[in-house]
């Protein structure tokens, strides 16, 4: 099976803030930056289209032809819990933020998630995907969205993961 994993384009927040699961707004550049995403996807068929239920990916979704994707809140971004739209020098004068700096992978935001819990949500949502008959599908989702899906697909390691953070609108492909 191939998975076509779009990142949404670019938020209109500040540099330095944890937006995560926020319906954050996109940028001005948004039709510009998703002008380019629709050109990559020409002439590409899909069995499915998916979307994160966040207006910034079903935006795009639906800017590039797929106006009604499937949505799952699986492929919602990080949840950032209590530090949903803060900035991360304010993140990081909080005490409880030396764990999650240390062990981001297996240690939970204030009320939110790790990026473990992350990757398993992504795997189970992966691993129904599996199950149906679909060969060739497309997800818009969010960075962290699609660095599960390559840890997952065995691209990198867990470890390895955010050395490899795609950009906005960037589309990568796995195969699992």
């Amino acid at each position: 099976m191939e998975i076509y994993l779009i990142r949404h384009t670019a938020v209109a927040v500040p540099a330095g803030y944890a937006y995560g699961q926020t319906d954050v707004p996109l940028r001005d550049t948004f039709e510009e930056e998703a002008t380019l995403v629709k050109q990559r996807l020409e002439g590409m068929i899909f069995d499915q289209v998916w979307s994160s239920p966040l207006s910034r990916c079903r935006r795009l979704a639906s800017y590039c032809g797929y106006p009604d994707p499937m949505t799952d809140p699986r492929l919602m971004e990080t949840n950032f819990g209590e530090w949903e739209m803060k900035s991360w020098e304010e993140v990081s004068s909080d005490p409880r933020s030396e764990g999650w700096f240390s062990d981001w992978i297996h240690y939970p935001t204030p009320g939110g998630e790790s990026f473990g819990d992350q990757c398993a949500r992504v795997s189970a949502f992966l691993d129904e995907l599996r199950q149906g008959t679909a060969q060739r599908v497309l997800l818009f989702a969010h960075g962290g969205v699609l660095t599960a899906a390559r840890v997952y697909a065995g691209v990198y390691s867990i470890e390895e993961a955010f050395k490899h953070l795609p950009s906005y609108g960037e589309m990568i492909c796995v195969e699992i």
